[in-house]
């Protein structure tokens, strides 16, 4: 067993964040110039070799890692967060980096309100309240009188919605299954969902491109591999809060790269949904360890 260090865990959960931002600036860059679906179906033929490479060097291979009594479900997940995906590199395309991590920062307070009714658990008026202040965030990004709101301003929030389910999925999942065979189906099933879309879409790329695609792969890798490890380092409850940092990243990507603008609402509706987040997770965390 692998020793707990939180603030190795923290670094390496910054440095994933960093990461997966450089990540969503590429998608962003080639879904422009492409298919988005496309985009998503290559970046998963990357991912399920990965994790097809990391379930052959754990105990028992790959027949290990695929064991599963609920097949149904993880084939669920593992497509329903390659159509997350697809939808927010759309928004990436069509609202830009700032707004679209802006909005889809709520993803852990949908998780918290959606916990109760699919999970059965328990959410205190505390939680409640946090979740409320949050939706007030996203409320504030989207006003329309500052010009932000716009139709394609549902796009990150229905991705957040899907994400919160395939979140809340995951934890229904590992009442059964190790996170090793979750991970497993969420890169084979998600690979095998991405082609059956994405192949209808094909376009010739250039050999610039190819190269940010590789780029893109790269960081697609390196980017779950750091994540992997961090979790095996510290508790997850410990550096989740720290995952709020990619909002920064890409916002910061988005202003200097791409040429957009932070508006005053948005970096305050932001500012609340990360305050919010992170005092729900901490709660939730005091709660489980009370319990």
């Amino acid at each position: 067993m692998t020793e707990q260090n939180t603030r190795l865990g923290i670094a390496l959960m910054v440095a994933t964040t960093f990461v997966f931002a450089m990540q969503d600036g590429i998608s962003r860059h080639l879904a422009t110039e492409y298919n988005v679906m496309m985009v998503v179906m290559i970046r998963y033929w990357f991912f399920a070799a990965f994790v097809i490479a990391v379930a052959a060097r754990a105990p028992g291979g790959v027949a290990a890692a695929a064991r599963t009594s609920q097949p149904w479900l993880q084939i669920f997940r593992g497509a329903l967060l390659v159509v997350e995906i697809n939808v927010m590199v759309v928004a990436f395309v069509y609202l830009g980096l700032v707004e679209s991590h802006a909005v889809f920062a709520c993803y852990p307070l949908l998780i918290a309100a959606l916990s109760g009714p699919v999970l059965g658990e328990h959410v205190g008026w505390r939680r409640w309240a946090a979740i409320g202040v949050g939706f007030v965030g996203v409320l504030i990004i989207l006003q329309p009188d500052d010009g932000v709101f716009s139709p394609y301003a549902v796009i990150p929030l229905v991705a957040a919605l899907m994400f919160a389910l395939y979140g809340l999925l995951t934890r229904y999942a590992a009442r059964l299954d190790s996170a090793a065979t979750s991970f497993f189906w969420t890169g084979t099933a998600g690979a095998v969902t991405a082609t059956v879309i994405g192949v209808w879409f094909w376009e010739a790329m250039t050999g610039t491109d190819w190269l940010w695609m590789g780029a893109l792969c790269v960081t697609g890798v390196l980017g779950h591999g750091l994540l992997i490890k961090t979790y095996e380092v510290a508790e997850a409850s410990a550096v989740q809060p720290f995952a709020y940092l990619q909002l920064m990243f890409s916002a910061a990507l988005g202003i200097l790269v791409f040429g957009e603008v932070l508006r005053w609402n948005v970096a305050f509706g932001a500012a609340l949904i990360v305050l919010a987040g992170v005092f729900t997770l901490l709660r939730t965390r005091r709660v489980t360890q009370a319990r």
